[in-house]
C-alpha cells in the first residue's frame, strides 16, 4: 500500500493525507458507497471525489474502509502503563477503548493497598500478579492524579477510563470494605465525592460487579459484591452531580430481572447510560428472556437501561500452559505443573504419566472448577481456523461416542489429552461457557439486533490464561458479515454497531463516523481475506508472564487521530493516542 508522498516537492499539498478508491461503509449505517477520505491533522476535512494532493496517499482500492472501532469493555488499566500497542486491540483496528470495568482497577489507591486491588486483578480479570507488580509504576493516590499519570503517555489508541467500586471503596473503608460491611452515611458520601471528583477530572463512568464469579486471587468476593442499594444510589448522585457518566454493571446472571428496580433508579438519578452484562448461563437459561422487556419497558419510560451482549460464546481456551484444562485437578498434574515448559511436556508425553493422569478424579476443586475439567460435552477442538460456533456433534463427548471406542467420559478425557499434545504441546480445546446452551450462536444473533443492547464485552486485556476475545471486533465481521452459516448481519449496520453506536454511549459523539469534521480514526480492510489467526500463548508481559495472543490478518492500515499507527499487522511506531478526559461534543 503506497505510503509516500504523491506530489512535487515544490508543490504544497492540499491535505496532509488522503485515502483514495475505497469502498467506504463510514459508520453511519447507511449503505457503501466508493469514497476517497481528505485528513488534516486529527480531523477529517472532505469525503467524497477529492482533487487535490495529499502529502501522503494510500491506495484504497478493491478495498474495504471504515471507522476506527471503539470498544468500550476492555482491562488495560494496567497495561496502559507499560505497553503503546495496546495488544491484542491494537492489532485488530481498534482506536479508541474504554476500561476500568466491571468495579476493577487501581485508582483510587492508598499505597498499602496495592498490593490487594493487585491481588483483585489478577483474581477477576486472570493477569498475572507478578506483570501487574513488576509492570504498574504507582505514581497516584487519587483518580485525578491516576488521570494525570496517564496523561503523560501516548498509545496506538485513545484510552477512556472509568472509575472502579472496588478501589473506592476499599480507599474509603479499608478492610472493611473488602468484609462488604454496609457503608456507613459519611462512607457513601465520600464515595459519591470521589466518583464525582473522577468524573469531573475526564472519567467516562463508573463500574461495579456484584457477580460470585469475581474474586480474589485468594478466593474472596471482591469488595462491593453485596453492597447495600443505597451505596450504589448514592454513587449515582455523584455521578448525576458530575453530569455525565455511564454507570456499568457486572451483575449475577440469575438476580438481573430482580436487580432492575435499582436499575431503574440509577438512570433516573443520573439521567445517563446504565449498563449490565448479559449473557445465558446453561443452569438458568432463560433468564435473559425475562430481561428484554425488562429493558424494553425502562426505554419507554424514558430511563436508558441497556444490556451490554458480546458477539460470541463468552468461551475457555484451555492448554497445558494455561490457567485451566481437563486436568488440573489430577494428582499427577500438580505434580508437573511447577516445571519448566518443555520438562512439562517431556513427562506428559511419557505413557505411564499418560496412564495416570487418566485413571485420576480431580481433587481439591471448586464446584464451578470441577464443572469446567469434567463437561467434555462442552469441549471442543480449536485447530486450523479458528471455529467460534461448532457444532455440537463436534464435541470431546460426541466424537468419543461416534467413535465407539470405551464410550463415555474416560475416552472423551483421552481424546482431550491427545489434542492438548498436538502442536508440540501446545494444542487447544475450546470451552463455550455462556451463550452456548443451544449449541450456536443463535441467542447472540437476537441479542444483537434487540435495540436496548450495545456491543461489548471482548474483555480486552484481560483473562490471559483462559479468553483472547480482545479480537472480537474482527469477528464481528469475518463471521457475523461473511462466513457464518445462517442468519448473518448486514456489513453496513455491523460497522455501525461498534463504531459510532459504542461512540455515543459513551458520550464519544467526536468519532465513529466517517463524516468532515470527525476524528480521523479510520481502518483500511482487505475485506475478503480478513481474518483472526489461531490463539497462542506468548511470554511477553512483565517478568515474560504469559497470555493468549491472536493477531489479525487484512488490516492493511490503521489510522487514529490522522496518524497511520499498523500498516499489514505491523506497527508503525506512531502512538498519537492519548487519553479522553470527559465527554466529547459532537463536531457539528
Amino acid at each position: 500500500m503506497e505510503n509516500d508522498a504523491t506530489t512535487d516537492s515544490t508543490e504544497r499539498p492540499d491535505f496532509d493525507l488522503i485515502i483514495r478508491g475505497g469502498t467506504l461503509v463510514d459508520g453511519s449505517g447507511q449503505p457503501a458507497r466508493s469514497a476517497d477520505i481528505a485528513i488534516n491533522g486529527e480531523t477529517i476535512v472532505e469525503v467524497g471525489e477529492i482533487a487535490g494532493t495529499g502529502r501522503h496517499e494510500l491506495d484504497a482500492s478493491g478495498l474495504l474502509v471504515t471507522p476506527g472501532w471503539v470498544d468500550i469493555h476492555t482491562h488495560y488499566d494496567a497495561q496502559v502503563t507499560w505497553d503503546p500497542e495496546l495488544t491484542p486491540s491494537g492489532w485488530h483496528g481498534v482506536t479508541t477503548i474504554v476500561m476500568g470495568n466491571c468495579g476493577v482497577g487501581f485508582a483510587p489507591v492508598n499505597p498499602d493497598q496495592q498490593d490487594f486491588l493487585v491481588e483483585v486483578m489478577e483474581g477477576v480479570e486472570d493477569i498475572p500478579g507478578a506483570a501487574l507488580t513488576e509492570g504498574i509504576q504507582w505514581d497516584w493516590e487519587t483518580f485525578p492524579q491516576y488521570l494525570d499519570s496517564l496523561d503523560k503517555r501516548n498509545w496506538v489508541c485513545d484510552v477512556g477510563t472509568q472509575v472502579p467500586h472496588v478501589a473506592v471503596r476499599t480507599y474509603v473503608m479499608g478492610e472493611r470494605g473488602s468484609l462488604d460491611d454496609a457503608a456507613s452515611p459519611n462512607e457513601r458520601e465520600q464515595m459519591a465525592s470521589i466518583t464525582q471528583e473522577a468524573l469531573e477530572a475526564g472519567a467516562l463512568g463508573f463500574s461495579t460487579s456484584r457477580t460470585p464469579l469475581h474474586q480474589t486471587i485468594h478466593g474472596e468476593l471482591v469488595p462491593g459484591t453485596h453492597a447495600e442499594e443505597d451505596e450504589l444510589l448514592s454513587i449515582a448522585g455523584g455521578v448525576r452531580d458530575a453530569g455525565h457518566g455511564v454507570f456499568q454493571g457486572a451483575l449475577h446472571h440469575p438476580e438481573i430481572p430482580g436487580s432492575f428496580s435499582w436499575l431503574r433508579q440509577i438512570a433516573e438519578i443520573t439521567g445517563g447510560n446504565v449498563t449490565f452484562n448479559l449473557n445465558q448461563i446453561d443452569s438458568d437459561p432463560d433468564v435473559w428472556k425475562e430481561v428484554l422487556p425488562l429493558l424494553e419497558q425502562a426505554h419507554a419510560d424514558g430511563l436508558l437501561v441497556n444490556a451490554q451482549v458480546a458477539g460470541r460464546a463468552i468461551g475457555i481456551l484451555m492448554s497445558w500452559e494455561g490457567t485451566v484444562h481437563p486436568f488440573i485437578g489430577h494428582p499427577t498434574w500438580k505434580q508437573i505443573a511447577g516445571l519448566s515448559s518443555s520438562e512439562r511436556l517431556a513427562k506428559l508425553r511419557d505413557p505411564q504419566i499418560r496412564a495416570a493422569m487418566l485413571s485420576e478424579s480431580p481433587e481439591g476443586l471448586t464446584s464451578f472448577s470441577r464443572f469446567l475439567v469434567s463437561s467434555f460435552h462442552k469441549m471442543f477442538p480449536f485447530t486450523g481456523e479458528t471455529d467460534y460456533e461448532p457444532k455440537p456433534e463436534q464435541s470431546l463427548a460426541s466424537r468419543a461416542e461416534s467413535a465407539n471406542t470405551n464410550t463415555g467420559q474416560h475416552s472423551a478425557a483421552e481424546l482431550a489429552y491427545d489434542l492438548l499434545l498436538e502442536a508440540d504441546g501446545r494444542g487447544l480445546l475450546y470451552f463455550p461457557l455462556m451463550n452456548y446452551t443451544s449449541g450456536n450462536l443463535n441467542l447472540t444473533h437476537e441479542l444483537q439486533q434487540h435495540p436496548n443492547t450495545i456491543m461489548g464485552l471482548s474483555d480486552g486485556g484481560a483473562h490471559c490464561g483462559a479468553i483472547c476475545d480482545g479480537g472480537m471486533p474482527t469477528f464481528m465481521l469475518t463471521h457475523w458479515t461473511r462466513d457464518r452459516d445462517g442468519d448473518k448481519f448486514d456489513l453496513e449496520w455491523m460497522v455501525h454497531r461498534q463504531t459510532r453506536q459504542t461512540a455515543e454511549h459513551y458520550g464519544l459523539l467526536d468519532r465513529g463516523l466517517v463524516q468532515p469534521g470527525y476524528r480521523a480514526d479510520v481502518n483500511i480492510i482487505d475485506y475478503d481475506n480478513l481474518d483472526v489467526e489461531p490463539a497462542k500463548i506468548a511470554y511477553d508481559l512483565p517478568t515474560g508472564a504469559r497470555r493468549y495472543v491472536q493477531q489479525a490478518v487484512g488490516y492493511r492500515a490503521t489510522i487514529c487521530a490522522g496518524q497511520v499507527v499498523a500498516e499489514d499487522g505491523v506497527f508503525t511506531g506512531a502512538h498519537p493516542g492519548k487519553l479522553i478526559r470527559g465527554p466529547q461534543s459532537n463536531p457539528s
